[in-house]
């Protein structure tokens, strides 16, 4: 299945997302700003919890990728435990906002895919952990 497609099918009426699929928030930096780290980054990936899981999205492994720039812009591809998620129109851009204000991020763009599918296995140990799922 095209992801793109697959985003279409599965974003509600009314999602904050763009007409492309892709959520974004920030500005572009000040030339010669100082540029988060990824440890910056993957704190701020840690605020978005999923409202039907009591966990971050970082540690549920929702989160498939996060590219950095050096002009500080970022781009995340993620998922959805489940493509009917009731969340799932809000969720790039609470994910885009809350890395956009990060100290040192400029431009924050979010997709939302679904190849590879979420699995449990994609979550971290702390959150098996919590979770009593081993």
């Amino acid at each position: 299945m095209n992801q793109e497609l697959g985003l279409r099918d599965f974003m509600p009426v009314g999602s904050n997302a763009g007409p492309d699929g892709i959520a974004r928030a920030g500005q572009r930096l000040p030339e010669g700003a100082a540029v988060a780290d990824e440890a910056e980054v993957i704190e701020a990936l840690r605020t978005v919890h999923d409202p039907e899981i009591p966990l971050n999205i970082y540690d549920l492994g929702l989160i498939y990728d996060v590219e950095r720039f050096d002009d500080g812009s970022v781009k995340i591809e993620m998922t959805l435990t489940a493509p009917a998620c009731p969340v799932a129109g809000e969720m790039p851009m609470m994910v885009a906002e809350a890395v956009a204000g990060v100290p040192g991020v400029g431009e924050v763009e979010v997709q939302l895919v679904w190849e590879p599918q979420w699995t449990v296995e994609r979550m971290s140990e702390d959150a098996r952990l919590a979770l009593d799922m081993f």
